[in-house]
């Protein structure tokens, strides 16, 4: 996974971050922006925050850990996969159902909506509902909705949001279940609705160093996410900032 810089004999090598998929255009933009800075790189692996941690505690060599939710980042830290002094909760961001571009479904996301009866004979894309964050938030606002035993049979489970998303943006599937993120970068998909922000946990995106990180550059990458420079790639993606972002240095 770690790949040096300029070859095996160099001093310095990429900063590895195992990114939540849903962050992989604003952590793209970042990364590259931060490269063109320093001159120093980013190798940065997405996948669903469940899967990531547990590559790390199997020994994946990784610097940074952003996960899509708290569990996955309490269950490292509950392993002493972190530094427990470097986490911070960074970024925000809201559920959301979407549909293919030009479909003409309208779902009113209401307590006692019959989602079952809009699907019909079809699936509804969504993360994995035991493991993957957004399949996770995804049942839970679906269950305060009481909307999750008419669906839950119904339910085409991916995993990751974004394996969800292209389901959707594919025509695959006539719904799916994402973050607000994953429809602003898919062009092929559009926004039927917004799930209410009581329907669900808030969803946050907490970041950390590993426990077994020794690269210098890590912390210095992780302190750009939180600055004013960083702060348009997510902006711009839909995120939200957590915290007041650092001034730039």
């Amino acid at each position: 996974m770690c790949v040096l810089a300029g070859g095996a004999m160099a001093q310095t090598r990429d900063v590895v971050v195992f990114a939540a998929a849903s962050l992989k255009n604003a952590l793209d933009d970042a990364s590259a922006s931060w490269t063109r800075e320093t001159g120093k790189r980013i190798t940065v692996s997405y996948a669903a925050s469940n899967v990531l941690a547990k590559q790390i505690e199997a020994g994946a060599p990784a610097d940074l850990f952003a996960s899509a939710d708290l569990d996955w980042m309490e269950y490292a830290a509950s392993r002493g996969l972190i530094k427990p002094e470097s986490r911070v909760n960074l970024l925000g961001n809201t559920l959301v159902l979407v549909a293919p571009k030009g479909s003409p479904t309208q779902v009113p996301l209401r307590p006692g909506i019959d989602l079952a009866s809009i699907l019909g004979g079809d699936r509804l894309a969504m993360g994995h509902v035991d493991a993957v964050p957004a399949g996770k938030y995804g049942k839970a606002a679906l269950e305060y909705l009481g909307a999750w035993s008419g669906v839950k049979d119904k339910v085409a489970q991916a995993d990751n949001v974004r394996a969800a998303l292209l389901l959707v943006s594919r025509g695959e599937a006539p719904l799916g279940i994402v973050y607000k993120t994953d429809a602003v970068a898919d062009p092929n998909v559009s926004i039927v609705a917004t799930f209410p922000q009581e329907s669900h946990p808030p969803i946050v995106y907490p970041v950390a160093l590993t426990k077994e990180s020794t690269n210098p550059d890590a912390a210095a990458f992780l302190a750009f996410l939180r600055t004013d420079k960083a702060k348009p790639f997510f902006d711009r993606q839909g995120f939200t900032f957590v915290g007041k972002a650092a001034s730039g240095s």
